[in-house]
């Protein structure tokens, strides 16, 4: 399926330490094409401070330190509730400021690459100082009128450090299992009520093997173990025996230099190398953790007595240092419904086979949905990604087999099933059949379907037949690649879909690309005793 593949652009940034203060370098680590590695310096404007003071004052937990003047937007064209425009004024800001001069230029090919390849392009930041850390990057906006970066399907944000052990690719399963740990609460919260909210977590999370329309095609099944306040040793032999996908904490964490301690009851701790250990040996794929400080680097007094921050020292860069593959952590405090929301979204979208920075730009969407623009919850979740990980989780679908072009099985299957075929709906004589269990569709020549249409990319779609393993009939799906989606109808509403896979019905109708192009319908033709059925 599209997504895990996709062309990425990793941008580092860090301070200059040969210039005055507030100069920063901004460089190119990773690019889609050969000239995008480039450089670029910058000064810090006061701008930015004012935004970033006012966003604390309005935003963090823990406000501002002394109190902060009101940016004056009446000069300015972002409109809405104070709020609202100071969300916006920032996140351009800081679009403004990184995505500059030569960065502009290497983003810009770079998106013009992904575009004609009909993938998303991986937008990664490194940020080499941990005062940059505590910004909230993810807001950041090209342009007013466009979203903001981290909730794009088109351009998938993340965090990186390429300060990392080598990745230990992640075990993939069939399906999306998940560990559900609740330690120890800063509220004493009896055990009684831990497991009450452990059941409800898990009820909201589990989910059968089905077919959701508009998704991906089938979704895995999502199953959840749950462990209550448990030891360190119990902890550590439930990853190891249960083969798990992803690892979600819910308690109390103490800060500290190597990516804080997690309490997992009232006398155990586990420090973040320490997980970071266990989750790396167990295969563990993403790590989530509702805990207020999981994204937030340590700061302790220095020798001077002065607060300083300590670089790399969050629970989720530790983890990615260490080669855990992907960690979502909160930059600041989340209430319990609204983490609740983001996971059970998220767990969806991973269920649904998509990659890790794809589903949380889906899930913090629904975050956005509920809870408002103005309102920080979307903006929590960091979501970091070690640079050699594609996001994949999960098995391609359980059961199923997609045939090769050529082959006595696929030889076989054709005698002895149905046949596949797209057929023009204002030309009945035209046919083009589904042989060897793939049909590509688009403008380029090699195509097997070719639709010389400006809205059809050069390679659009491709229609897919899959068998089970047991001898079933053949299942159809359409994977979209396109620019501009492809529009599905099996009953008198049209469906678009892009970036996706989606079953196909026989007669369903196809149009790749707009509601302009051409009515293509689905059709599969049995035969029995000489007759043909629809």
């Amino acid at each position: 399926m599209p997504g895990f593949d996709n062309p990425c652009l990793n941008i580092a940034l860090a301070p200059l330490k040969a210039s005055e203060p507030g100069h920063w370098a901004t460089w190119v680590l990773q690019a889609p094409y050969p000239g995008g590695y480039v450089h670029h310096d910058r000064h810090w404007p006061e701008t930015l401070d004012q935004g970033w003071q006012n966003w604390s004052s309005m935003f963090s937990s823990q406000g501002a330190s002394a109190e902060v003047e009101p940016i004056d937007f009446s000069t300015t064209p972002v409109e809405g509730s104070y709020s609202s425009r100071l969300m916006q004024y920032l996140g351009l800001e800081l679009w403004e400021w990184l995505i500059h001069g030569p960065i502009h230029t290497a983003y810009s090919q770079s998106r013009g690459i992904a575009m004609g390849q009909g993938k998303p392009l991986r937008l990664r930041l490194e940020l080499r100082n941990p005062e940059l850390v505590q910004l909230p990057w993810e807001i950041m906006q090209p342009q007013i009128g466009k979203q903001a970066i981290s909730l794009s399907q088109q351009i998938l944000f993340s965090r990186t450090t390429s300060d990392v052990d080598p990745l230990m690719p992640p075990r993939l399963s069939p399906a999306l299992k998940v560990l559900l740990v609740l330690g120890q609460s800063g509220d004493d919260v009896p055990e009684l009520d831990l497991k009450r909210e452990a059941n409800i977590l898990a009820e909201h999370l589990r989910s059968p093997a089905e077919f959701r329309p508009g998704s991906t095609g089938f979704s895995a099944a999502c199953q959840v173990d749950q462990l209550i306040q448990p030891t360190p040793a119990e902890l550590v032999d439930q990853l190891e025996e249960g083969s798990y996908s992803l690892f979600f904490y819910a308690g109390h964490g103490i800060p500290a230099p190597d990516g804080g301690k997690l309490m997992l009851n009232a006398q155990d701790a586990l420090s973040g190398t320490e997980l970071a250990q266990v989750l790396t040996r167990c295969q563990v794929a993403v790590a989530v953790f509702n805990a207020c400080w999981g994204a937030q680097p340590f700061q302790g007094g220095n020798e001077s007595g002065e607060l300083e921050t300590v670089p790399r020292s969050s629970l989720a860069e530790v983890l990615i240092h260490h080669g855990v593959p992907a960690v979502l952590a909160m930059r600041d405090t989340i209430a319990d419904e609204e983490a609740l929301c983001f996971v059970e979204a998220f767990a969806d979208a991973l269920s649904d086979r998509l990659p890790v920075d794809q589903a949380v730009a889906m899930a913090r969407q629904q975050l956005l949905t509920l809870y408002k623009f103005n309102q920080p919850a979307w903006t929590l979740p960091v979501l970091y990604m070690h640079p050699e990980f594609n996001g994949e989780v999960m098995q391609p679908m359980e059961g199923q087999t997609e045939l090769p072009t050529t082959s006595p099985t696929t030889q076989w299957h054709e005698a002895r099933w149905p046949l596949a075929q797209i057929r023009m709906v204002e030309d009945p004589l035209k046919l083009w059949s589904l042989r060897g269990g793939l049909m590509r569709v688009g403008r380029r020549p090699e195509n097997d379907l070719v639709l010389q249409e400006p809205w059809v990319s050069q390679k659009h779609a491709e229609l897919i037949c899959r068998v089970g393993m047991e001898g079933e009939a053949p299942s159809y799906f359409l994977r979209d690649f396109s620019r501009y989606g492809t529009l599905i109808a099996s009953g008198p509403d049209w469906q678009r879909v892009h970036h996706q896979e989606i079953l196909l019905q026989p007669g369903a109708r196809i149009r790749f690309g707009s509601t302009q192009g051409k009515t293509l319908e689905f059709i599969v033709q049995t035969f029995t005793e000489g007759d043909t059925h629809y």
